[in-house]
């Protein structure tokens, strides 16, 4: 077990009984927390005007401009948490992976993983201490954020060890992730080996975010999803479950919080994955406190799957952005309702903000989600 530091945001009372931290908890407070996920912050003009000529990897690795566009979302539109702005390859990058963005496409990577020998190279060269000894723009990011936050939460963001393992099969994304897929079940050895490397790496990034002052974690898998149920509890579930127990044993003490002792604490975490409708009972085996939800399977409905044991998160559904007025407010109110059946509730989005949203589109969500009578 490894406590938190004096300074920390969960320990010197700044983030302790905020309202994300505690709905992760399962307690509900006196209004629903609402966040956006996956860079709120592209729809912002102040956004968009800092990254142009810019590289995405460039920007995330530059702890100035990380923290400024960490920050941008929850002074324009009041949001309870800032998600750390990051990107799923950063860890990777930082390990030594040859990878770029490329404009248009995404992640490509010159060296796919596909074989036994090639991720034996990959375990040999890309090690966690290099990504380790490479970690200080990041807790530099974390540490100027938190700065200004004050109150407000950070949470920490890394990608999932499937999707950082899928990306590095298929030398790039995919839309059926057939190589990673068949490498799954021709080589399971050779895959184990390559999601244990990955899992390590992004418990590492998440425990560096942490450690530097970000308040929650959320894991985010984009491409479980395409997996069946047996494959995910086999395959999958172990390397994720490793990477949110290297969060868990970060342990802080609330010892001012109505209802709580000085007992040490686990960091809050929150487990997502894009499309994972019939994956939830077996989300709910990871490490996980607090499930991510897309915007296709109703809240009361995933919460009497996971037996009413999880705090959920989500799930406007990004489409209706663009809706009129009166539809999206009918769906935000029945996001709400349908949370209600849940331990506590975090309003999110089932997915990302596409890029072209209306800024006040979502000041309004947040408006709207405080106004609401619990």
């Amino acid at each position: 077990m490894n406590e938190l530091t004096g300074s920390h945001p969960l320990v010197d009372g700044r983030t302790t009984t905020s309202s994300l931290v505690r709905a992760i908890q399962g307690v509900r407070g006196a209004h629903t927390p609402v966040w956006f996920m996956r860079q709120a912050g592209r729809s912002l003009p102040e956004y968009r005007a800092l990254r142009t000529g810019r590289d995405m990897i460039e920007c995330c690795l530059d702890p100035a401009t990380a923290a400024e566009i960490t920050c941008q979302p929850v002074r324009r539109h009041g949001v309870d948490a800032a998600v750390f702005f990051s990107d799923i390859i950063v860890p990777l990058k930082l390990a030594g992976v040859p990878v770029e963005l490329v404009a248009g496409r995404g992640p490509v990577f010159a060296e796919p993983a596909r074989t036994a020998a090639d991720i034996a190279t990959l375990r040999r060269e890309c090690t966690v201490e290099r990504l380790r000894e490479n970690l200080a723009p990041i807790t530099e990011a974390v540490r100027l954020a938190t700065d200004e936050l004050g109150s407000t939460p950070l949470i920490g963001f890394a990608g999932a060890p499937f999707t950082l393992a899928a990306y590095l099969v298929e030398g790039g994304p995919s839309k059926d992730h057939m190589r990673a897929r068949t490498l799954m079940h021709a080589d399971p050895a050779a895959w184990a080996e390559l999601t244990a490397w990955a899992a390590e790496l992004s418990g590492v990034f998440l425990e560096a975010q942490v450690q530097a002052g970000a308040s929650a974690v959320q894991l985010f898998d984009s491409w479980a999803g395409s997996l069946s149920v047996d494959d995910y509890r086999t395959h999958v579930a172990p390397a994720s479950r490793h990477t949110l127990e290297r969060v868990n044993a970060l342990h802080y003490r609330d010892a001012e919080a109505e209802g709580y002792t000085a007992q040490p604490m686990q960091v809050p975490t929150i487990h997502f994955a894009v499309g994972s409708g019939h994956l939830l009972e077996a989300l709910g085996e990871t490490a996980g406190h607090a499930i991510g939800v897309d915007w296709r399977t109703p809240l009361n409905e995933a919460n009497t799957r996971l037996g009413g044991r999880f705090p959920l998160q989500g799930n406007i559904d990004p489409a209706l952005l663009q809706a009129p007025q009166t539809q999206l407010d009918a769906h935000v109110d029945d996001v709400l309702a349908q949370g209600e059946a849940a331990p506590a509730h975090i309003v999110n989005l089932g997915h990302g903000v596409p890029p072209e949203t209306d800024p006040d589109r979502l000041t309004g969500i947040v408006e709207r989600v405080h106004s609401a009578r619990l």
